[in-house]
């Protein structure tokens, strides 16, 4: 089994916001050479929602579905200061340190569902995995999902695992479906749900789970805020995700029910 291992890379160059999104990610150049939208950890929902962008797109990278390179990126505060944007330029003071990248795919085009073709297994496995792990964003208003060289890629899983935002309640969820994958935007074309979650329970083995809970950076863990310490949240983390698994059928029948 190939271990997961996330590069970090420095920002060198901030080129333009993305104003689509609800966080105004932007498009930046690294000291790699390559471009990634870059998820700010200053943004609206913080750390959090770089934690959940990390966890859901490890875990669609390891059930096989094809997502974008993740990279950790470094901001420093040179950015900030020659930033002409009011709103802009506390995006980037308030991000200064460890964010997110998602390596930027040139001219790919965002998923349509009355254009775009998908096979049905790719269909059901974004379906069952959005279940499990709680995406609230992934409807035909929203798609988070990408059309490139004739691909489905994921993307913006940043909206997921939110049980987190509340720890001291994170228990509550743990046998709760989730009746808002009625809203998805693939679910019409996921005619193969028991298929999938065959394949993303074997996929998904505890000791996989782990690792990518691993990736975590301690710092993005680290709230005033939180009633729990970094080592208890991954726990927690872990406690969440096996604990969808084993209601797996639950999930599916759901999503069946719903389609």
């Amino acid at each position: 089994m190939n271990k997961i291992d996330i590069r970090t890379v420095n920002v060198v160059q901030y080129i333009k916001p993305l104003r689509e999104g609800g966080s105004m990610p932007a498009i930046v150049k690294a000291d790699d050479g390559f471009l990634y939208v870059l998820k700010f950890r200053g943004a609206g929902q913080g750390k959090k929602a770089l934690i959940a962008e990390l966890l859901g797109g490890e875990l669609a990278r390891a059930i096989g579905l094809k997502m974008p390179e993740l990279v950790f990126m470094n901001l420093d505060d040179t950015f900030s200061k020659t930033e002409p944007d009011e709103e802009i330029q506390d995006l980037l003071k308030f991000s200064v340190g460890l964010n997110l990248g998602l390596h930027f795919l040139s001219s790919a085009i965002t998923y349509d569902p009355l254009v775009s073709k998908i096979d049905a297994l790719t269909a059901s496995k974004v379906v069952v995995l959005d279940s499990i792990m709680s995406n609230i964003d992934r409807t035909a208003k929203n798609t988070n999902l990408l059309d490139w060289n004739n691909e489905l890629w994921v993307i913006d899983n940043g909206a997921s695992f939110y049980f987190h935002h509340n720890w001291s309640t994170y228990k509550n969820h743990l046998t709760r479906t989730f009746p808002l994958i009625k809203d998805h935007v693939l679910l019409d074309k996921a005619t193969q749900l028991n298929e999938a979650s065959k394949q993303i329970q074997a996929a998904l083995t505890e000791e996989k789970i782990a690792e990518i809970i691993a990736l975590i950076p301690e710092e993005w863990l680290q709230n005033d805020t939180d009633d729990l310490s970094p080592a208890q949240m991954r726990a927690a983390y872990l406690e969440y995700l096996k604990a969808k698994l084993a209601m797996i059928d639950s999930l599916v029948k759901e999503a069946e029910d719903a389609r």
